[in-house]
């Protein structure tokens, strides 16, 4: 038999001798009056003196004779318990039914031990939650990343710096939403389960929908619906919200994630880049408290954002003029470099050129300004610049954070534009727009010149938390499943 076999029936054998005993291994609840980081904050001034409860998960136990000392952790930190047959009530049965990986309430008063430990000398306890699986080893197998992601819930057991990742990641989607309402928007949900996909180019999850009969998608973007709140009347609205992508999984995507998007009636990219900005700085400083961050062994500086086209920056950071040169030289480098092509046309190989030269070479804030027409349905045409619309992407740290446009508000060419990605799909290209009639009906009712902007919560998080992959900034990343 197993050593963790023998552990489980051991432990259920115990539940059952517990309610033999009138002891309920799992009650209902328990007044926690003091978490542990409160505990340990005030534990000069309760000392010897105040009687403290709280609760948590046993973490660590050793026995010796009369006396048990054990760790138990909360959410918030954690602390040395004593045990001791002359002070707690019900030492036997602590003795013989409580183990590591318990959940127990204690009562008790903070003291220092002959080591200068701080601890809490037990008066009383209740056993709330039997742990019938034993706990790993503290440094067996749990600083795996694999087994990590697959057990996170022991993951963040041991490991409570991966806690502290997705409070502040709590904090900075707050932060933003508090950002965004002193401006004046307002956060709608949109469909997830959508009956026309868009507003990005990427595969869809497909599921049946019983009720309607028919196919309906996992959403791809929340754009389209947020451009009809724009119809509708509504002036400034952002939504936080899951979209959801069938594509591969990487340290920069998971097939679910998580985006804001927010919308502004009479603005354009010019006044989207300056809020973006302003957003960001304003989370860093509540996260960080300054501008310059570290990630990695970079130092950022989020103090000035750098503003540059795509053809300035392929001659800025690769040294590649592509003004001078023909779209076939273009077309030659990018195949010699193996890179699959999906259009031909000059404006869209110029796009494929910057996404392998220079994107990974952005470190500090750089708004990347100016992109083909081909690769973006559903901004305005650029005021200046044949070929090119109203967009840009912001990219820190070699990633894309952010992508903005001035929107498409002509239902005419909106429809053109939808048309041209049809053509598209029938050439086998899965991630096209598909063409939307209600979206374009909509449109003809007339849409406000706007601004409108997206960007990723779990890059974000990953540049703020000093994080190389956006998996531990998702509490359960997807997997790959192991028969």
């Amino acid at each position: 038999m197993s050593r963790e076999k023998h552990v489980i029936e051991n432990n259920i054998r115990k539940i059952e001798e517990l309610r033999e005993k009138g002891i309920e291994p799992y009650p209902y609840r328990f007044e926690k009056n003091h978490s542990i980081e409160e505990i340990l904050k005030n534990f000069e001034k309760w000392k010897e003196s105040k009687k403290v409860k709280t609760a948590g998960r046993i973490i660590s136990y050793r026995e010796l004779g009369k006396i048990i000392f054990a760790k138990i952790q909360d959410e918030t930190s954690s602390i040395q318990i004593v045990v001791r047959k002359n002070d707690t009530k019900n030492f036997d049965i602590f003795k013989k039914y409580v183990n590591r990986g318990d959940f127990v309430g204690i009562e008790g008063k903070p003291i220092l031990t002959k080591t200068g430990e701080k601890s809490i000398l037990v008066s009383d306890f209740v056993l709330l939650a039997k742990a019938i699986r034993p706990l790993p080893e503290k440094y067996h197998g749990i600083q795996d990343p694999e087994y990590r992601y697959r057990h996170r819930y022991l993951d963040f057991i041991f490991n409570p710096e991966k806690r502290d990742i997705l409070k502040t990641r709590h904090k900075i989607i707050k932060e933003i939403r508090n950002f965004l309402e002193n401006k004046g928007y307002i956060e709608i949900d949109t469909p997830i389960l959508q009956p026309v996909y868009g507003g990005a180019y990427a595969k869809p999850f497909i599921t049946y929908y019983n009720a309607l009969e028919r196919n309906f998608y996992l959403r791809i973007a929340p754009e389209l619906y947020l451009k009809r709140l724009l119809i509708g009347g509504f002036e400034k609205v952002y939504e936080i919200g899951k979209n959801f992508r069938n594509e591969g999984i990487d340290a920069t995507h998971n097939p679910e994630f998580m985006a804001i998007e927010f919308y502004q009636a009479y603005a354009d990219l010019y006044d989207m880049m300056n809020l973006t900005e302003e957003l960001i700085k304003h989370v860093i400083m509540k996260i960080h408290g300054k501008l310059m961050i570290k990630y990695q062994d970079m130092d950022i500086d989020f103090s000035k954002f750098e503003k540059i086209t795509m053809e300035e920056a392929l001659l800025k950071y690769a040294d590649i003029d592509v003004k001078n040169m023909k779209t076939e030289e273009i077309k030659d480098l990018l195949e010699k470099r193996s890179i699959v092509l999906r259009e031909e046309s000059r404006n869209y190989l110029i796009a494929k050129l910057f996404e392998e030269e220079v994107e990974e070479k952005l470190i500090h804030p750089t708004f990347v300004l100016d992109f083909p027409k081909e690769i973006t349905p559903l901004a305005k045409d650029h005021r200046e610049k044949e070929g090119f619309v109203e967009r840009f992407e912001l990219f820190v740290a070699g990633m894309e954070i952010a992508n903005a446009f001035s929107e498409l508000n002509d239902p005419i060419e909106q429809r053109k534009r939808f048309e041209e990605e049809v053509k598209k799909k029938t050439k086998n290209e899965e991630e096209s727009h598909p063409l939307d009639e209600d979206f374009l009906k909509a449109l003809e009712y007339g849409m406000p010149p706007a601004g409108g902007c997206g960007i990723g919560i779990e890059r974000l998080v990953a540049l703020l938390t000093n994080q190389t992959t956006i998996r531990e900034i998702i509490a359960f990343p997807a997997l790959r499943t192991y028969e």
